[in-house]
Parts: C-alpha cells; structure tokens; sequence
C-alpha cells in the first residue's frame, strides 16, 4: 500500500503547515564495523553530499538511512536524523522499516519460483485460479493473465483509490491504524469501480500501476503454493537467504527493533505518530526490512541466486509506462517488468529497483545489473510527506553516483567533529 503525496494516496490532508523540527542534523559515513573509512569506489565526500541533497529534497526534516554494499569492498554506510522526535539519538544503522511496494518484488519472486517449478505458468489467467474474484463492472479474470499482474498491465481499479479506503487511511488514520482488512475483501473494493483498461489478445499492451495487481497475485501465490503468502515469502526467499532482519509480519502491528518513528502533521497541524500500524499487512506491501536485508536480497536476485534464467529472464522483460502520468511524472525514466523497474544509469547499461512508499517511510534499493553492487536508502518523515518527484530525483542521483563509480576512486577521510554538509556547526559527524 503506498502513501505518497499524490493519486496513490491523496496525503494532501496530511501536509498542513509543517511543524518546527526539533531534529538536529547528524550524519555518518563509515564502513560496516563503524570505523571512519579511508577509500571506497563511492566516496563519503559524494556520499555526504547526496544524503544531505535527498534530505534537502524530502523537506529539510526528514531522516535518512543509506547504505551501499559491492563485491570489490567494505560496505559504506551514511546516516542523518534521529531515531524519534527531540530526541539526541541518532537514526539506528540497522533501523527495521516498513518496505511498502518493495514488497512486490518478494512476491513476484515467488510467484516467479513457483512458474520455474511449474506450478502455475504466467499465461494463467486470474479467472483458472480465482473463479469469480474479478468481475463485474467490465472487470473480466478470464481476460487478465499473471504476468498482467506483476507486470501492472492488467488495467485493474488501484483500491488505494477507493474514497472510503482513502478516507480512512488518510482522514481517519488514527482511529484504523489497527486495520485487518483481507486481502480478498480489498480486491472486492477494487471491483466496485470499472477498470482503467481491459487487456486485449494481440492489442497492445497498456500499462498502469495498482497495488491491487499484487492482492491478486498473492492470492493466486497462495493457492498454487499451498501456504500463505507471507509463508511463502519467509521460506523461499527469508530463510534462503539468511535475512536475520526481514520479516512478514501480518497484523502485527509493531516494528522490530531498532527503529525510527515515522510522524506525520494532520490538517489540525498537530504531529501525529503513524509508527505503529498494521495498514501494510498484504502481499502488496507487508514486508519489514533492513538496508543492509534488502541489499543482500537485489543482489541475490540480480546474481541468479533466487531464480533460473529463464524466470529471471522473464523479470527483466519490461513494458513502457503507457497509461499512467502521475507514476511517469514522479519517475519519469525507466520502464516496468515483473515486479521490477528498470532504469538507466549515467554510465550505460541500467539499474534494477522496486521504490516503496508508506506511511511516512520510503524506501529506495537499487541494484546493478551484475548484482555486483547495491544501494538502499530509507527515508522517514518527521511532519509532511514529501514532494515524490523532488524526493525521486535525489535519490536517484545518489544511486546513480553509487553504481557508477569506479573502482578505486579515492575517498577523503571523515572527521569525528567535522559539521553537517550544509548546515556549517549544527550537530556532529559521528
């Protein structure tokens, strides 16, 4: 389930006047034993100047938690913010956040295993396994195939779009944040409104993005896998990989921790805690992780550890953004694939990335086509959701500096009391 500030979540009513932060501006930049670092192929100089780039761009007041992991290297890690409001913590380096929609690519990795194994093929249509589930008001399963779902070019209503499903995630958040909604009941919102588009055989293929793609397609993982999704994510991609720190927690609706609290200020311009919810149980967004987790899960992905070629493959095969402006002017390169986007980079060649966007956190990974190199950044709001757009464009410049630096390119050493990039005095560098 994403929050953005735009038609994925309409967070206007949110974004009152901003409060006055109480946040001081500390960052870090060390390797992963914590000891100031001397050379990496992403320098700290850069890394500094990106993180406070993606600060300035997130409205000034945001935390920010990044980390950039390479064969050929240490890990580089880079902090800014604290852990709650007013508080002289600093953000944990291995603060647990909710994934939002970088949740889809664990579930269209599953869903992707389970055609390797024959279990279920992606030219099944939704209406084989869930007979009756999509229909009505010109919705039509016998016509949506699974790769429509993962790939979103199945032209199915986003029920994050629903009034009532927006009323209470945004006008009402703090009376349902303890939200147990079914996957099947949000699919049943989705199909009270006429779809977007129906796919049509030998037409051309059009594309617009809906989280309801991936209730659907969890569904259909659970019925060919014989588990829940959430088992299903936790045995075939959790537990195979050794993520210590990634979980599926459900209904649960606590963190893990360490973690950052995530505020957001209502229309009465009061800050209110949006940290502990359960809104992001479904197969669309339910994933809680690290970093450094999801780090290791994109390079294990994009080196084959995960899938076969083929499936792999298959992922990689991506569509144009046809039908849907607001996601192409929040991101406006790249294309989509099988819960995967692909974006090129400055150097040639392109970047692999699910973004994730929740209440009040978002999350960036990104992954070099190799698998050699990868970066996540974790963003936490303290008053207003940010400027999507704003927000993408940082972001994606510090993983473009990240993935395209060359080897060997010398750093410059990071002093204990050197002050914030941009803020000259205002609080140390750790």
């Amino acid at each position: 389930m994403q929050l953005p500030s735009s038609k994925k979540a309409r967070a206007a009513v949110l974004t009152a006047a901003l409060l006055l932060s109480a946040t001081p501006v500390t960052a870090t930049a060390v390797t992963a034993d914590h000891r100031p670092a001397v050379r990496h192929s992403y320098g700290e100089d850069t890394l500094r100047r990106d993180l406070a780039a993606v600060r300035r761009a997130g409205g000034g007041d945001v935390n920010v938690l990044a980390r950039f992991d390479r064969a050929d290297g240490a890990p580089l890690m880079a902090r800014v913010g604290t852990r709650t409001a007013g508080s002289p913590d600093p953000v944990p380096w291995n603060a647990h956040f909710r994934v939002a929609s970088t949740t889809k690519t664990f579930t269209a990795t599953v869903v992707l295993q389970l055609a390797a194994e024959q279990r279920l093929s992606l030219d099944d249509t939704v209406e084989h396994w869930l007979p009756g589930v999509v229909a009505g008001h010109g919705n039509d399963g016998g016509r949506i195939t699974v790769r429509d779902l993962l790939r979103q070019t199945s032209g199915l209503y986003d029920y994050v779009d629903d009034p009532e499903i927006r009323d209470r995630l945004i006008g009402h958040f703090d009376e349902n944040r303890y939200d147990t909604t079914p996957a099947a009941d949000l699919v049943a919102v989705a199909m009270r409104h006429r779809p977007l588009f129906v796919p049509r055989p030998g037409g051309a293929t059009r594309w617009a993005y809906s989280n309801t793609n991936y209730l659907v397609a969890g569904m259909i993982a659970e019925k060919a896998g014989g588990a829940s999704w959430q088992d299903l994510v936790a045995h075939r991609v959790i537990a195979r990989l050794g993520l210590r720190d990634t979980t599926v927690p459900g209904l649960d609706p606590y963190l893990p921790a360490p973690y950052v609290n995530a505020y957001l200020t209502t229309a009465g311009g009061e800050r209110l805690d949006v940290t502990e919810h359960s809104f992001q149980h479904t197969a669309d967004s339910g994933v809680v992780s690290t970093t450094a987790d999801l780090n290791t899960f994109f390079r294990a992905l994009a080196g084959g550890r995960l899938l076969p070629a083929e499936q792999w493959r298959e992922m990689r095969r991506t569509v144009e953004r046809t039908d849907d402006p607001e996601d192409v002017a929040e991101m406006p390169e790249g294309t989509y694939g099988l819960g995967l986007r692909k974006i090129p980079l400055s150097c040639g060649g392109y970047y692999y990335t699910h973004e994730g966007d929740g209440a009040g956190v978002y999350t960036r990974p990104a992954v070099s086509a190799d698998g050699r190199r990868a970066v996540t950044v974790s963003v936490t709001t303290t008053t207003a959701p940010p400027d999507l757009a704003a927000l993408n464009r940082a972001t994606g410049t510090l993983v473009d500096h990240a993935l395209c630096a060359r080897p060997g390119t010398a750093a410059a050493a990071v002093s204990p009391d050197s002050p914030a990039p941009g803020r000259p005095g205002v609080g140390p560098w750790l």
